[in-house]
């Protein structure tokens, strides 16, 4: 049934599964079109399908590839590590790094909305000779984020925390509830839900496995342990990300409602090209995609 979504979803597109240089995981994607490379990463708790009606267009003009991040989608869910940084954005990036290369790609331009535009950041930050451009989907760095946190924010994105808390605290809890969890989710929780088709929510709802959970609960362990070391350390010896840098967020998203990304994002990269809201919520390649498919399009070309 997967592939048979995803062949629709992607038509013209090839399935791959690629061994990365983490002998625990393979990363399973789609890759199609011609032209310069450009790699679309996703967040929580979707898959490489998020971008379904994006990257056929974008196919046009150049070779897209999209992927599930480890503990994501049919990619590899390894067990956490005890200091979680087989789940951190650093390896998470390795992964995609070792994709393009087998794909040919020694750089790249690279989009990430949520986890994946943390991943995406990481990327670039620690691999500037890989990543041509970087432009991020409804996000802040992590740094950021916990930095300036308010409990109000707090409230609306408990999973943070939630996700957060030692094994298997959060495994347990989700543990028989992993449809509810999904659905809920997406399109009731929270800011700028929903905009999702159904095919969609079935494709979410298949591959919220307890792996699936256990791997996105490591992830969250990690950005609070492991990758807000490496944000802080960064930021505090004024690293920055220096490419042509896209950073786009949705206008009745959290992003928008709790922090002031025109503000912050300057103290991340120093090199932005384009900072502009977006009209929809918290996940802009399925709610608006036309906007999604021409800022990419234009900012990749340029």
């Amino acid at each position: 049934p997967s592939d048979c979504i995803g062949g629709f979803m992607y038509e013209g597109f090839r399935r791959f599964e690629i061994q990365t240089t983490d002998s625990e995981v393979k990363i399973v994607g789609r890759v199609g079109g011609k032209g310069p490379a450009v790699l679309l990463l996703h967040g929580n708790p979707l898959t490489h399908v998020h971008w379904h009606l994006v990257a056929p267009r974008l196919a046009k003009d150049f070779t897209v590839v999209a992927t599930d991040l480890r503990g994501y989608g049919d990619s590899s869910k390894p067990r956490g590590r005890e200091d979680h940084s087989n789940y951190s954005f650093r390896r998470m990036a390795q992964d995609q790094v070792d994709v393009m290369a087998h794909l040919g790609f020694q750089q790249f331009c690279v989009a990430g909305h949520d986890r994946g535009g943390r991943t995406a950041f990481r990327m670039a930050l620690d691999q500037p000779n890989k990543v041509r451009k970087l432009a991020t989907f409804d996000i802040l760095p992590t740094h950021h984020v916990l930095t300036h946190a308010t409990w109000q924010w707090a409230v609306g994105s408990f999973h943070w925390f939630f996700m957060a808390q030692p094994y298997d605290i959060p495994e347990r809890l989700i543990q028989g509830n992993e449809d509810f969890y999904i659905l809920k989710k997406l399109t009731a929780m929270g800011i700028g839900k929903g905009g999702f088709s159904q095919e969609t929510l079935a494709e979410y709802a298949r591959v919220c496995t307890p792996e699936n959970i256990h791997g996105v609960c490591e992830d969250y362990r990690a950005a609070v342990t492991v990758d807000m070391a490496m944000d802080t350390a960064d930021f505090e010896a004024g690293r920055k990300v220096s490419c042509p840098t896209a950073v786009f967020w949705g206008e009745k998203s959290h992003t928008e409602k709790f922090y002031d990304p025109r503000k912050a994002w300057p103290q991340y990269a120093s090199n932005i090209a384009r900072i502009r809201p977006l009209p929809c919520g918290h996940y802009p390649a399925e709610q608006v995609p036309d906007e999604v498919y021409e800022e990419l399009s234009e900012f990749f070309k340029g």
